[in-house]
């Protein structure tokens, strides 16, 4: 099954250009969608999770048409927000049967059943009866997952859900996805470099509405490699440099900034750097 989007545009009533003509096809595991803050990527999300409508486009999930058949669409999806609401005194055990329950999953025994098992899953089990909005991040988040992976859905999205966590619980959500993209549609929605570089197959870099960039991570990296260069440079110099060169990326090592700059060729006092994601990524954002 692949979620195919075709010429997607959504503008806001203030002006603003959320989505101009996204196309993406996006098939079976993980697939990461990064961009900075602001770059359209709730709004493609909350489209796709038939929160919002589109102005023009189209968007297909197998054979359903995700803007016109929202009941059906909403069968087969699982959906973490970066941000989700929950009773501040019910255990995880209720919540999760209440949210089954509107699921459409009306047998106590099946729900038991369910619930159990996605407790057992996201190692929360033995935090069962404890109230949700006691949870540490990471464990909410878990939980999160727990909640969209009810009634076996096609499709999960998730959006900036690493968000916070500590590099324990970040590794534990890693594994977690990663699990759930080997049958699913998963896509995650972030502006950490590192999630996708960890977890996805397939990406696609947006910004301001647009897609800039749609293949898989190695793809991306060939694009520049062989054109990227760093130098140690002292912090007075910065401007100079940024002036001169298209600096992509620039880091304090040692409290004196490393910059890599992308062209063709090596300019004068620089050397070859290993081009990573992340250089991918800003040079497309910072074109």
């Amino acid at each position: 099954m692949e979620l195919i989007i075709e010429n997607l545009s959504k503008t806001y009533p203030n002006g603003s250009r959320a989505l101009q003509n996204v196309s993406l096809v996006i098939p079976t595991g993980m697939f990461g969608l990064l961009g900075p803050n602001g770059a359209g990527k709730s709004t493609l999300m909350r489209t796709i999770a038939t929160l919002q409508d589109a102005d023009s486009g189209s968007i297909r999930l197998g054979n359903t048409d995700i803007l016109n058949e929202k009941d059906a669409v909403r069968r087969m999806l699982g959906y973490l927000p970066q941000e989700f609401g929950i009773y501040p005194r019910i255990s995880a055990l209720e919540m999760l049967d209440h949210l089954a329950t509107l699921k459409g999953i009306s047998s106590s025994s099946d729900r038991k059943n369910v619930v159990e098992a996605l407790l057992q899953r996201v190692n929360l089990w033995e935090h069962r009866k404890k109230a949700v909005a006691s949870y540490s991040g990471g464990m909410r988040q878990r939980f999160g997952i727990a909640q969209a992976l009810i009634g076996d859905p096609k499709l999960i999205i998730v959006d900036e859900p690493t968000a916070g966590l500590d590099p324990g619980e970040r590794n534990r959500f890693y594994n977690l996805l990663s699990e759930i993209g080997e049958s699913v549609i998963v896509i995650l929605s972030t502006h950490i470099v590192q999630d996708v570089k960890e977890l996805c197959s397939k990406m696609a870099i947006i910004n301001e509405g647009r897609v800039l960039f749609s293949g898989t991570p190695d793809d991306a990296l060939k694009e520049i490699q062989g054109k990227v260069w760093g130098k140690s440079i002292s912090k007075s110099e910065m401007g100079q440099y940024q002036q001169n060169h298209r600096v992509i990326s620039n880091k304090l090592v040692a409290g004196k900034p490393i910059i890599h700059v992308l062209q063709d060729e090596c300019p004068e006092g620089f050397s070859p750097a290993d081009a990573s994601l992340e250089d991918v990524f800003f040079s497309k954002i910072y074109q």
